[in-house]
């Protein structure tokens, strides 16, 4: 019988641990045949005892391999020149790519054939070989890491008292049946390859950094290290009424809180870059990486409705209460601003999702000049008296905000309040509207 190495076929003059190569890269590339007892030359040496060295060889593979590559692998002992030789027929596996133990998914773990030897693989081809196998949802995909640590994870598993053991992992998605890692796992261990970049400015432009930091590791960490960093960030102004103290941060809390989880939640991770926020003195910009979600429209969000990207991490985030429902997270950001002149901004391109929260702090100007305030009190001078929905119309915002300015006018005597229910309409105090 005549043969020869190739792309499909290969050699072994006796069972070494290198076979586990061979059968990883058949199992990776299109399947192939290795003999065990012919030399490299094509010369039938035989085994002195196949029977021992196919079981040798069996065990070394199921321990050796992962995924489990046996299902593929067909052994049996055959005579070749009145000599004992083995016969391995190995199968292209359904769950590539296959690794050595101890070396993980990495080059120096994965091997594919290339003419007739088995070579390590490229960094491309075997993100490749994921994609093909596990699909295209990020989450789902097998972890290029492998030795991965989870300190951070156990803290706020523990903190919400929630168990978090290999059942909880698998049940969750972070660990497949074979105990392989997800990149799910991946983006709650501390070897997370993703950051969160946060940067300061002095003013409204982004000439002058007052500080910058970039925030990396368990995605658990990076949420409750960015949002302590804004918080200390987030100043309180003071305003008296009389004797009474009323104190304002620049952000309510809520909305900060929203945002960042929602950048976290919702970001494409199979994209590069980094998660950005900008604090200017008058807004602050989340810049997460992905757009919104095939078929999803600005109004749909708006409205509450809500298609996950990545359903297994929300739904980690969910069972440990850091949100409460899919979908809320934006109409939670703009309740927290229902009481404001100023509204938070959504924009989205194919590749970006942003949210701007507006300062609380910095005063907001009507027409590029005037206060809220000194707009309605220039219209009631000209036209004798205003209502409601002309507040509304003048300052182009919600009828919320348009009866917190008026009440406040009323508050300060410069504007006095006739009529009741649809028929209110707010008029020029004696003194304190001339005196505006």
């Amino acid at each position: 019988m005549s043969l020869e190495e190739s792309v499909s076929v290969e050699f072994k003059s006796i069972a070494l641990d290198d076979i586990k190569k061979s059968v990883i890269a058949f199992a990776n590339s299109g399947g192939g045949t290795l003999y065990i007892g012919i030399t490299d030359s094509g010369e039938v040496a035989g085994l002195a005892d196949a029977d021992a060295d196919m079981m040798s060889i069996n065990n070394m593979l199921r321990d050796g391999i992962k995924p489990d590559v046996t299902l593929f692998v067909q052994s049996k002992v055959e005579q070749m020149d009145s000599r004992d030789i083995i016969k391995m027929d190995v199968q292209r596996g359904t769950e590539r790519p296959y690794y050595l133990v101890g070396k993980g998914i990495r080059p120096e773990g994965v091997y594919v054939r290339h003419g007739a030897a088995s070579v390590p693989a490229t960094d491309t081809a075997i993100r490749k070989m994921i994609r093909e196998t596990d699909g295209d949802s990020y989450e789902k995909l097998r972890s290029v890491e492998q030795t991965l640590t989870f300190d951070s994870a156990k803290t706020e598993f523990a903190k919400r008292k929630v168990p978090f053991g290999a059942p909880q992992m698998a049940t969750l998605g972070l660990m497949s049946t074979d105990k392989i890692y997800t990149n799910l796992a991946m983006l709650l261990s501390e070897q997370c390859v993703h950051t969160i970049k946060v940067a300061i400015f002095q003013d409204t432009t982004q000439q002058v950094f007052k500080d910058r930091q970039e925030f990396e590791g368990s995605l658990f960490k990076q949420i409750n290290e960015v949002y302590n960093y804004l918080d200390i960030n987030n100043k309180t102004m003071a305003t008296f009424d009389k004797l009474l103290r009323i104190d304002s941060r620049d952000y309510p809390e809520a909305a900060l809180r929203e945002a960042l989880l929602n950048a976290v939640v919702h970001r494409e991770y199979s994209a590069s870059g980094s998660i950005l926020i900008k604090v200017f003195s008058e807004h602050v910009e989340i810049i997460s990486p992905g757009g919104l979600v095939g078929g999803i429209e600005i109004e749909d969000i708006m409205s509450g409705y809500s298609a996950c990207r990545n359903s297994e991490l929300a739904e980690v985030f969910y069972r440990l209460q850091l949100i409460e429902a899919y979908g809320t997270g934006i109409q939670k950001i703009f309740e927290a601003y229902k009481t404001s002149l100023a509204q938070p901004k959504i924009e989205v391109t194919p590749n970006v999702f942003k949210i701007v929260l507006p300062n609380l702090n910095s005063a907001p100007v009507a027409n590029g000049k005037e206060t809220p305030e000194e707009s309605v009190l220039q219209y009631v001078r000209e036209h004798g008296s205003i209502n409601r929905k002309q507040t509304e119309h003048i300052l182009g915002v919600s009828q919320t905000a348009a009866g917190v300015v008026l009440r406040r006018l009323v508050e300060q005597g410069k504007l006095i309040r006739e009529g009741y229910s649809h028929n209110v309409r707010y008029f020029l105090d004696a003194s304190g509207g001339q005196d505006a």
